[in-house]
């Protein structure tokens, strides 16, 4: 090249060449930002597929409770993070079995349970079920409704050592909303204190436009489920939509894929599913290393 000479810059441990012309008439120093720090390998975001089921204990359309049933629905839908509400532990409705805990190990996942009662001789609640370590759970206390209520709190410790909170609920189911607002304005002050990513998953008992579906879409993303394909209860002929994904600092989340689940038969509410991507934390990012910068000389 006439008039041009040509400055090979060796990068990423000889991984990278730049290949940079440079007039002859130009002397001195020049300071070359070779857009590295654009191009650095990251690791993907984290996907979560994560799933919202009320299960009725178990108990299917068909009046028989199966859990081994509803082991095999949750196991094709392969979720990262489970969400159950209508749980029973030790429970005589149940066949005196802990649900929670006989689910997480037909799908070999971590377990939780939240009790909101004492009920036949155990309790009644819900459980969440996680493919990743929980380091803390909470049942956190709302306000009393028609039946007694609480938020089931787990934080959940991802490979790379970031947490993310993963907040279960079962709203009150009176028709009268003022039990339901009570204890999502409490869950929803709790939220606003909270400092890590959350996810809120679960039966709001209410629907979308609701003052209680508002607490929670005016401070997350929703997954939104597609609008022709949105209803999730009665299970057999799904005519209101009340179960929900929500996910929180909207910045921090990708909804990818959502889907309700046609499953007539193990309950009478349909899973949801619902990808979710974690992006990196922009403030945490690393400072770009002293290569990204540097001055060549010729």
């Amino acid at each position: 090249m006439s008039g041009w000479r040509r400055i090979t810059g060796r990068i990423l441990a000889g991984v990278a060449v730049a290949l940079v012309p440079v007039p002859e008439s130009v002397a001195g120093v020049l300071q070359a930002d070779l857009g590295v720090a654009q191009e650095r390998r990251v690791d993907p975001a984290p996907v979560f597929r994560v799933v919202s089921y009320n299960i009725r204990h178990g108990r299917g359309m068909d009046d028989e409770v199966d859990l081994p049933r509803t082991a095999g629905v949750l196991e094709r839908l392969e979720p990262d993070v489970v969400a159950l509400q209508e749980v029973d532990d030790w429970a005589e409705r149940s066949g005196g079995v802990a649900q929670a805990q006989e689910l997480g190990l037909l799908l070999d996942m971590h377990w939780a349970f939240g009790k909101f009662m004492d009920f036949q001789g155990g309790g009644y609640g819900m459980a969440t079920l996680s493919r990743h370590p929980m380091v803390r759970q909470e049942a956190l206390r709302l306000p009393d409704g028609n039946e007694p209520r609480v938020a089931l709190v787990t934080e959940v410790e991802l490979p790379g050592g970031e947490r993310v909170l993963v907040v279960n609920i079962h709203f009150d189911w009176v028709r009268d909303d003022e039990y339901r607002f009570a204890q999502a304005s409490r869950l929803a002050r709790y939220l606003d204190e909270v400092e890590i990513p959350w996810i809120l998953v679960g039966d709001l008992n209410d629907q979308p436009g609701s003052r209680t579906w508002e607490l929670f879409h005016s401070r997350a993303l929703e997954a939104r489920k597609p609008e022709g394909d949105r209803f999730t209860f009665p299970s057999t002929d799904p005519q209101r939509e009340i179960d929900f994904i929500f996910a929180a600092p909207a910045a921090r989340w990708e909804v990818g894929w959502v889907e309700v689940i046609h499953e007539p038969m193990a309950s009478d509410h349909r899973p949801v599913l619902a990808e979710l991507r974690l992006l990196p934390d922009p403030q945490q990012l690393a400072p770009p290393p002293p290569w990204v910068r540097r001055t060549l000389t010729f």
